[in-house]
C-alpha cells in the first residue's frame, strides 16, 4: 500500500508539474501581449479549488492529466480588444509556441543541473593502454593527452568515440600531447565485432521493443514476448543474465525460449553482428571542478537533446513503430519505477522535452497544428473560416484520441 502510495505522488508531482509549467508558458505570455485569459485550469473534471482574480479565474481541478488556457476569443468571435482573435499573428504565434518552449527549455536546465551536479566527464587522457590493440601497437603510453583526431578537437571521451565511429576502420591521424611535446601517430584501429539480437528487454525480461529488420523481427519476436531461456539456459527474469548468455562466445546460432500468452515458443535464430572500432585505451576521469562539472552537464545535455530528436526522426522514417511509443499508463509505470532522486529528476526531464517537442508537431489540435493554421493566416493575409477551422482541430484531435487509445492499449500489454 504504500509502495503503491509513493508512486501516485511521483506520478502527480511529476505530470503536476509539467502540465503546470506548460500552460503558465501560455499563460505568461498571454498576459505579456496583453490577450485576456478568462481561466487558467490546472486538471480536468470538478473544481476543488479556486479564485477569482481582477481578470482572471484559477482553479484546480481533480484529475491532474491535463490544464488549459480560456482565452477570450480564442474559440469564437469575440469584440474584446484583449481577446486573442484580435491580437497580431506574431503576438497569437507566441502565445502558441509558448507551452512548448517553456517545457523544453525546463528539461534542458534540469537535466543539465542533474548531470552537473553528478560528476564529470571521462578527459581525454589515457589512463591504461590495453593489450593487443592498436594503441599499444602504435606506441601510446598512459598520460598522453589525445589532443586531436583527423584534425578534429578531443576534449572527452565521447570525442574520440564518435570519431572512431565514422573511421569505418580506416587510418586515422592522431595528434597526442606528451610531457608538453606534441607527437604525431597513424593509427588504424582495432574491429571488435559483438553480436545484436534487436530486442530491448525491461528488467523482468519482458521484450519492450524489437529493431526492425533484425534477426528477431526476422525470427517472429515480438514485444510482449517474455524471454524465458537462452541456450537452453533459465534467465529466470534476469536480463542482465539474458544479456550474457546472449553475448557468450562460441556458435553463432542461438535458441531463444519466449512465452507468448499461455504458450511458450522456441526461436532459433543467427544474430546479427555489429562492428565498432576501438584504439584500446581507457582514459582518465577529469577532475572534478565546477567547471568540469558544468561542461559535463552541457555535453550530456546536448546528447540528450539530439537523442529525442533522433527518436522522432526514426518514427517518421519508419525505424521506429507507432506500437513501441508510450502513452500516460506507460509513462506513469516507468515513472512509478524510479529509483531516487536523480532518476526521477532525469525521467522528469525526459517527459518534458518530449512533451514539448511532440507539440510541436504541425498536427491540428497541437500547439504546432495551430501555429501551422496561423502560418496558413499569415501567407492568404487573412483568417480561415471559423467553421474550416473547428473542422480542422476536431479531425486532428480525434486523430490523436484514436492514436492515444492505441498506445494506451499497448501499455496495458507490456505492463500485464
Amino acid at each position: 500500500m504504500i509502495t503503491f502510495l509513493v508512486s501516485a505522488i511521483k506520478i502527480i508531482i511529476l505530470l503536476g508539474v509539467l502540465i503546470t509549467i506548460h500552460e503558465l508558458g501560455h499563460f505568461i505570455v498571454a498576459k505579456f501581449c496583453k490577450v485576456k485569459v478568462n481561466e487558467f485550469a490546472i486538471g480536468f473534471g470538478p473544481t476543488i479549488w479556486q479564485k477569482q482574480g481582477r481578470e482572471t479565474k484559477y482553479t484546480l481541478r481533480l484529475i491532474p492529466l491535463g490544464g488549459y488556457n480560456s482565452m477570450e476569443g480564442e474559440e469564437g468571435e469575440s469584440d474584446d480588444e484583449k481577446s486573442f482573435s484580435k491580437a497580431s499573428i506574431l503576438k497569437r504565434m507566441a502565445i502558441v509556441l509558448a507551452g512548448a518552449a517553456v517545457n523544453i527549455l525546463f528539461a534542458i536546465l534540469i537535466y543539465f543541473t542533474v548531470t552537473a551536479i553528478t560528476g564529470t566527464y571521462i578527459s581525454n587522457e589515457i589512463d591504461e593502454v590495453l593489450d593487443g590493440y592498436a594503441a599499444q601497437s602504435a606506441g601510446l603510453q598512459a598520460g598522453d593527452k589525445i589532443v586531436e583526431v583527423n584534425s578534429c578537437k578531443i576534449r572527452s571521451k565521447k570525442d574520440l568515440n564518435e570519431i572512431l565511429e565514422k573511421s569505418e576502420g580506416k587510418e586515422i591521424d592522431i595528434k597526442i600531447e606528451r610531457k608538453e611535446e606534441i607527437l604525431q601517430y597513424n593509427v588504424k584501429p582495432s574491429e571488435v565485432k559483438s553480436k545484436v539480437t534487436g530486442i530491448f528487454l525491461d528488467d523482468k525480461c519482458k521484450i519492450v521493443a524489437v529493431q526492425k529488420g533484425s534477426s528477431s523481427e526476422r525470427q517472429g519476436v515480438q514485444a510482449n514476448d517474455l524471454l524465458v531461456k537462452v541456450n537452453g539456459v533459465d534467465i529466470k527474469g534476469d536480463s542482465r543474465k539474458a544479456l550474457e548468455e546472449i553475448s557468450r562466445k562460441g556458435t553463432n546460432a542461438m535458441t531463444l525460449t519466449i512465452k507468448r500468452g499461455e504458450e511458450q515458443i522456441t526461436i532459433e535464430l543467427t544474430p546479427d553482428y555489429e562492428t565498432t572500432y576501438l584504439l584500446g585505451v581507457n582514459l582518465k576521469q577529469a577532475e572534478d571542478t565546477w567547471t568540469n562539472r558544468c561542461i559535463n552537464g552541457g555535453m550530456q545535455t546536448q546528447e540528450f537533446v539530439l537523442s529525442i530528436v533522433d527518436n522522432l526522426k526514426q518514427l517518421f522514417t519508419g525505424n521506429v513503430g507507432v506500437d513501441q511509443m508510450m502513452g500516460p499508463v506507460g509513462i506513469s509505470e516507468v515513472v512509478a519505477k524510479t529509483d531516487g532522486v536523480k532518476e526521477f529528476f532525469e525521467m522528469m526531464a525526459l517527459i518534458s522535452l518530449s512533451l514539448g517537442v511532440t507539440n510541436l508537431l504541425p498536427i491540428p489540435a497541437l500547439d504546432g497544428g495551430k501555429m501551422l493554421i496561423l502560418v496558413i493566416e499569415a501567407i492568404r493575409r487573412k483568417p480561415m473560416k471559423p467553421q474550416t477551422e473547428i473542422n480542422i482541430q476536431l479531425l486532428g484531435f480525434a486523430i490523436l484520441i484514436a492514436l492515444s487509445l492505441y498506445v494506451t492499449y499497448n501499455d496495458i500489454l507490456r505492463i500485464f
